[in-house]
C-alpha cells in the first residue's frame, strides 16, 4: 500500500505533529454561566479528539465587547483562563496539541450579549440580515443584529492590546499556540473586506489600509508569544455574516504575502462549504502557495479522498476535518482504517450538556 500523506508528522514552529489532519475550531456553546468558563466536560469533549495532529478551540472571546453569541467561553478572566487549562491538561495528557482560537465578532453581535452595550465594527454598517444566538432566560433564541458603531482610533489601538493580553492568557491556560480569526465575517474580516470598510482614515480604502488591523494585531500578538505559535484564519470567498469583498483574489493574495512577511506559522483557509458555494480556482490556491511560504491549512467539506489529493498537488499541509469530528471523536483512526464516519446530530450542536458532545462511541463501539 501506498503511504497515507495525512498520516506524514509535519513540524509545526516548535510542535512535532503527528499527523496533517487538523480538528478545526467548532463553537458548541456549552461554556458555563455566568463568566464564559470552559468546563470539564468541554476538557473531556476535546481529550477524546486528541488524536488529530492539531486541534484548533473554538472561537473565544478576547473581551465582553467581543462575545457574539451565547454560552461561549472567554479568555480575559482569570476564572476563564483557569477554566481553560483543564481543556488544555486533559488534551496534552493524551497526547494531543491544541492553539486557542481568539475571537472578536465585532458586529456579529447583539447588546443582549454584550451587557447592553452597542456592538463596534470597522465601520456603522448593520449585518443585514444576520441573526445571533441569544441567552432567553436559560433557553435559545436567534435576534437580528443591530447597527454597530466605527470604532476610533484610540479603541482600534486599544482591540489590539486585548488581542496582545489574550495571547499572553492562552499561554498562561497552558495552550500551545493561538489563531486569530480574521475569517467569518469577525472584526478582522470586518476590517479586511472591501464592503464592510467604508473608513476613510488609515484603516480603510486602499487595501494597504484595509489589511493595518491585521497587521497590527498579528505584530502585538507575535511579540508577546513568538510567531511560532501564531496561526490565522482567513476566509476568501465566504459571504457569511454579511462580509463580502470586491476582489477577495487580489486582497487575500496580498494578505497572505503580508503573513508569510510577519513569519505566522500558519495560514488556515476556510472554504466556502454550504449548497452552491462558489468553488476555490486551482489557480487561486496556487497563488496563495506562491505568496506565503509557512504551513497552509485548508477546511471545508473535505473527505479523506480529497484530502489526501490537496496535500498530494502540495498547495496544502494539512486539512481540517470539522462537522466529522463532532460525531467521530476517533476520526483519525477511522481515516487510517478506511471505516465509515458516523453523522452528527444538528440539534444537539449549540447548548446543552453532554449528549451530542461527548457521548458520540468510536468506531467499535466503545466509549470515546
Amino acid at each position: 500500500m501506498q503511504p497515507d500523506p495525512l498520516f506524514f508528522p509535519l513540524r509545526l514552529g516548535p510542535l512535532a505533529l503527528a499527523n496533517r489532519i487538523v480538528m478545526p475550531p467548532m463553537t458548541r456553546s456549552r461554556a458555563a454561566q455566568p463568566g464564559d468558563v470552559a468546563t470539564e466536560l468541554m476538557a473531556t469533549y476535546y481529550a477524546q479528539r486528541a488524536g488529530a495532529g492539531l486541534i484548533v478551540s473554538e472561537g473565544t472571546q478576547i473581551s465582553p465587547l467581543g462575545k457574539g453569541y451565547a454560552w461561549t467561553p472567554g479568555i480575559h478572566s482569570p476564572e476563564q483562563v483557569a477554566g481553560w487549562r483543564t481543556v488544555t491538561d486533559a488534551v496534552h495528557a493524551n497526547g494531543g496539541a491544541i492553539f486557542a482560537q481568539l475571537w472578536h465578532v465585532g458586529r456579529v453581535t447583539h447588546p443582549d450579549n454584550i451587557g447592553g452595550a452597542q456592538p463596534v465594527s470597522a465601520s456603522a454598517l448593520r449585518a443585514e440580515g444576520v441573526r445571533v444566538f441569544v441567552d432567553k432566560e436559560g433557553a435559545p433564541g436567534f435576534v437580528e443584529t443591530v447597527t454597530p458603531r466605527a470604532l476610533s482610533v484610540q479603541e482600534i489601538a486599544d482591540v489590539v492590546q486585548e488581542f496582545r493580553q489574550a495571547a499572553r492568557n492562552a499561554m498562561a491556560a497552558g495552550f500551545d499556540g493561538i489563531e486569530l480569526h480574521g475569517a467569518n465575517g469577525y472584526l478582522i474580516n470586518q476590517f479586511l473586506d472591501s464592503e464592510s470598510n467604508t473608513r476613510t482614515d488609515r484603516y480603510g480604502g486602499a487595501l494597504d489600509n484595509r489589511l493595518r488591523f491585521l497587521r497590527e494585531v498579528v505584530e502585538a500578538v507575535g511579540a508577546e508569544i513568538g510567531m511560532e505559535r501564531v496561526g490565522v484564519r482567513l476566509a476568501p470567498l465566504t459571504t457569511l455574516n454579511g462580509t463580502v469583498d470586491a476582489d477577495p483574489e487580489q486582497t487575500y493574495t496580498a494578505a497572505a504575502r503580508l503573513l508569510g512577511e510577519l513569519g505566522v506559522v500558519y495560514l488556515h483557509i476556510a472554504e466556502a462549504d454550504w449548497d452552491d458555494a462558489p468553488m476555490m480556482r486551482g489557480d487561486f490556491k496556487q497563488a496563495l502557495r506562491a505568496a506565503y511560504p509557512g504551513a497552509l491549512i485548508y477546511a471545508g467539506k473535505y473527505d479523506a479522498a480529497r484530502a489526501r489529493a490537496a496535500i498530494a498537488e502540495g498547495w496544502a499541509d494539512l486539512v481540517g476535518f470539522g462537522r466529522p469530528f463532532v460525531a467521530n471523536p476517533d476520526l483519525p483512526e477511522r481515516i487510517r482504517r478506511d471505516q465509515p464516519w458516523a453523522q452528527h446530530d444538528p440539534a444537539t450542536l449549540f447548548g446543552g450538556d453532554a449528549k451530542g458532545l461527548t457521548d458520540y462511541p468510536k468506531a467499535d463501539g466503545s466509549a470515546a
